[in-house]
């Protein structure tokens, strides 16, 4: 194996991201999160004007340079998705992973011809099929790889009846260093235990059972799959002595009772404000090794909705936030908190100009197979998330099912608010989330 090979193999590449977002809805007397907006207060605001917390997680991790644009090109639409997965369920937690949805997107990408290539590659913005595109992904995912707190791999399980066309298993090879397992469909049962123990293996036990019972049938012929696990730990750990219970005010105007952790040091810390002129705030808490980092981000206005400053988030902005940091002393509280988020991402996907992809007439698959017709029957994501005194726990799993078509200051973050855990060097996005009740779990 020569050196390259190696190295391309041991990781993820150039400019990666991931972005998983959270969204969960949690009612009243659940043990995961759920609130309305986000603040960060200063130290004459008082515990009894907390508000709850809609928390946006945002990993982002990526490679050094080789893949800028891809990477954000796949940013962007993860928080396209996002956004409207947002939208179709206000004030309820979220956590999502874009980076999921960007591999298995451009998975599916590869094996798309006519109409429904140009409707992937106008909504993604970027082309698997292009030259020199999928040795960029490839090494975005190895630099991901690289990262000691990240395990990253995509995979493709195929009716073992399916032939293939080569095109799609060397742009497989290229672009995910991915070879297709071959499984019998036909006994929806047995395939269904073979991907969920491939991703619960790859998430190291965090997701055990991604697909339910009745997501495979014997006219299943693919299963397109992202799998992420990250464990990162704070550079400076909260102090477990340090954390009380205080009151987090919800999107809805309700409040609930949350452990909030205490910290006092130096942040990078800066405000902000929107084109609508909302000003918000933003705070980095690095995690060890300093090359990721979580991104804490809050309206002043306590009852200023956090979408005024989620609406139209882009690489840009995030480009901006870190530029815009500067290193000030503050003491933060912020929530203890884990998120379960399942869903599917049909509808979100469908209104960003993918309906082809679904549908039975026009989707065309013909550079996976040229023996039957395929069509995308769903797309699944599911996504956990835990945030406590030591660092932060997320697993990710992403599925496109394919069918034959025939078939010292204070800040308190006491209010819904938005977070990322960003990969500083490159600026890849892992996790996104929003967090509108935060409940001990």
């Amino acid at each position: 194996m020569v050196a390259e090979d190696f190295h391309e193999r041991v990781g993820l590449c150039g400019a990666g991201k991931l972005l998983l977002t959270l969204n969960q809805h949690l009612s009243n007397g659940t043990a995961d999160l759920n609130c309305g907006h986000s603040h960060l207060l200063g130290s004459n605001d008082s515990a009894s004007r907390m508000q709850c917390v809609y928390v946006w997680m945002c990993l982002c991790l990526c490679g050094m340079g080789l893949c800028d644009v891809l990477q954000e090109k796949q940013v962007d639409f993860g928080l396209r998705v996002f956004s409207e997965l947002s939208r179709s369920s206000p004030n309820q937690n979220l956590a999502f992973s874009p980076y999921g949805i960007s591999s298995v997107m451009g998975m599916a990408q590869l094996g798309a011809s006519g109409s429904t290539l140009k409707a992937l590659t106008s909504s993604m913005g970027f082309s698997l099929q292009e030259r020199g595109v999928p040795r960029q992904q490839r090494l975005l995912q190895r630099d991901l790889s690289r990262e000691e707190a990240v395990q990253l791999i995509s995979g493709v399980m195929v009716e073992r009846k399916l032939t293939l066309e080569k095109s799609f298993r060397r742009g497989l090879g290229k672009a995910y260093q991915s070879t297709p397992h071959q499984v019998d469909f036909s006994r929806p049962d047995k395939a269904l235990h073979v991907i969920n123990d491939w991703v619960s293996d790859y998430t190291e036990g965090s997701i055990p059972n991604f697909l339910s019972s009745d997501a495979l049938t014997e006219e299943t012929r693919l299963v397109l799959l992202n799998a992420i696990h990250f464990r990162g730990l704070w550079k400076v750990p909260f102090d477990p002595k340090l954390t009380q219970e205080r009151l987090f005010r919800c999107a809805n105007g309700s409040t609930v009772s949350v452990p909030m952790m205490m910290i006092t040091q130096r942040f990078n810390y800066g405000d902000f404000v929107t084109e609508d002129g909302v000003d918000y705030d933003v705070i980095e808490v690095p995690y060890e090794g300093d090359d990721l980092s979580m991104l804490l981000v809050s309206p002043f206005e306590r009852d200023m909705p956090l979408s005024t400053v989620t609406y139209g988030l882009d690489v840009k902005t995030l480009q901006e936030w870190r530029e815009g940091l500067r290193s000030v002393n503050r003491q933060l509280a912020l929530p203890r908190f884990s998120i379960d988020s399942e869903m599917d991402l049909k509808s979100a996907l469908t209104r960003l100009g993918l309906d082809d992809i679904f549908s039975q007439k026009k989707a065309d698959f013909s550079r996976i197979t040229i023996e039957e017709p395929l069509c995308v029957s769903k797309v699944l994501q599911r996504v956990k998330i835990e945030v406590d005194e030591e660092g932060t726990k997320g697993a990710a799993a992403t599925a496109a099912v394919i069918f034959s078509r025939m078939a010292v200051e204070e800040i308190t973050l006491d209010r819904p608010f938005l977070f990322l855990i960003q990969h500083k060097p490159t600026g890849a996005v892992l996790f996104m989330g929003e967090v509108n009740q935060p409940q001990q779990h």
